[in-house]
């Protein structure tokens, strides 16, 4: 029998946020009454709430919008590497253990959802991005369990250019604290927002039937 992992954290009125970006809202438009059969909420948010999909136009001016992306980076097989030793940055060092037939889609496990704030957080080096491509160079997509691929006072964004010149499809703010390191089938779908930066995702993972390919 496959197993689910819920990899999203709740999106609430509490979920974090980049400061300065806009904080998740809810508010009823229609309520249940006798006059209304219904409840409808309207929701405000910032696009990069919760587990989310990075869209090129976020970190490349004239990139392509989310909704514009084909879906195969986000689902198939990936691996998840534990890199809950990296200080700062994740390494090439801190992946190599973990290379060895590696699939097209990687999720890095550092030190936990629990411990990450958006001022301090682990990020990845470039160097890590094109170590990963060089052992798969179908690779298609990269996910970490913090805020963002690059730190948060980063005004270059080095990682976030390295995936676009890559191609790769990026999954921030993911939670893998109880996810043993391995291979599993991810889904994360992102929202048809055609012209949008990016997308809340429902990413989930599932162990693998012994005849998964992809």
């Amino acid at each position: 029998m496959q197993h689910i992992f819920d990899i999203s954290p709740p999106v609430t009125a509490d979920a974090a946020v980049f400061p300065g970006d806009t904080r998740y809202q809810q508010t009823p438009h229609f309520s249940h009454g006798p006059d209304c059969p219904v409840s409808v909420h309207a929701i405000h948010m910032s696009p990069h709430t919760g587990a989310h999909a990075d869209a090129p136009m976020h970190y490349r001016a004239g990139g392509a919008g989310v909704g514009a992306l084909a879906l195969e980076p986000y689902i198939g097989v990936c691996r998840v590497i534990d890199c809950r030793a990296s200080v700062g940055l994740v390494q090439p060092a801190d992946v190599a253990h973990a290379l060895q037939d590696l699939p097209p889609r990687v999720l890095l496990q550092t030190s936990g959802q629990a411990s990450q704030s958006w001022d301090r957080f682990t990020a990845i080096a470039p160097a890590t991005l094109h170590a990963l491509q060089a052992a798969n160079p179908e690779l298609s997509l990269i996910g970490i369990d913090t805020p963002s691929l690059d730190p948060a006072n980063s005004q270059q964004l080095p990682s976030h250019k390295a995936v676009f010149g890559l191609a790769l499809r990026v999954l921030e703010n993911l939670v893998l604290d109880d996810v043993a390191p391995g291979d599993y089938e991810l889904i994360a779908l992102p929202l048809k927002l055609m012209d949008c930066d990016a997308s809340p995702v429902r990413a989930i993972l599932r162990t693998l039937a012994t005849h998964q390919v992809g």
